[in-house]
């Protein structure tokens, strides 16, 4: 019986240690099962996406002011925003603050989410000249948003879609309820608005980012600097 305990008790101290260390492996990285399957699902939306930037043809935009060429954008991306459905890949999305630079896929649902950061489908999408929402896991398939609270108003995030690719500012940072959906109202500006569950591990707030458009470069167009708006 005692040699039983003793093999007993030498099995569970292995278990709590590899279970600790399982979750500093998590808390202070992400999952490395869940990311290979996301990585996999990455790979295949960046085949995708490719495909749709070399079947897309832009409208020339040589000539026109801003207004115009923001005219015209936002034309595109609703027509754009036309041919996706839930699951394609929507454009990609980078954050150099956090060594981010991943596809971001159409919608937010469970499954949807499991292949990267998700764009919430009643949402504008870049250029529309309204509220763009992308949701990310914090912890789980590649953590795209893993350190969302690292990012800095002043930083810089690119979006790149088929029809221009376009830059935003950060100008703020802030929690909310995870019930408080007043972050999902549209107050038409263009915002890009990056959301992940806080704290980690738990879904009880969500982390928000808020960025503004400072410039468009239509595609096979010249870069437009566009003022921000008073806030």
């Amino acid at each position: 019986m005692r040699l039983v305990a003793r093999i007993l008790g030498a099995v569970l101290i292995v278990a709590g240690v590899l279970t600790l260390a399982w979750v500093v492996v998590v808390w202070q990285w992400q999952d490395p099962f869940t990311a290979l399957y996301t990585h996999v699902q990455q790979n295949r939306l960046s085949h995708s996406y490719e495909r749709r930037v070399h079947a897309y043809h832009p409208r020339p935009t040589h000539g026109k002011d801003l207004a115009a060429v923001r005219v015209q954008i936002a034309a595109e991306a609703r027509a754009y925003g036309h041919t996706l459905r839930t699951g394609d890949a929507v454009g990609r999305l980078q954050i150099g603050r956090i060594g981010l630079k991943m596809v971001v896929v159409q919608g937010t649902d469970h499954e949807t989410l499991k292949k990267g950061p998700g764009h919430y489908e009643p949402s504008a999408l870049p250029g529309e000249g309204h509220l763009i929402y992308v949701a990310g896991h914090r912890t789980t398939y590649l953590a795209p948003f893993a350190h969302i609270d690292d990012i800095e108003v002043g930083d810089y995030i690119t979006f790149s879609v088929p029809y221009a690719t376009l830059v935003y500012r950060v100008r703020r940072h802030y929690i909310v309820r995870s019930d408080q959906l007043s972050v999902l109202q549209d107050h038409g500006s263009e915002i890009l608005r990056l959301q992940a569950c806080h704290p980690r591990f738990f879904a009880t707030h969500r982390y928000i980012v808020d960025a503004t458009l400072v410039s468009i470069t239509p595609a096979g167009g010249e870069t437009r600097a566009v003022k921000a708006a008073a806030s």
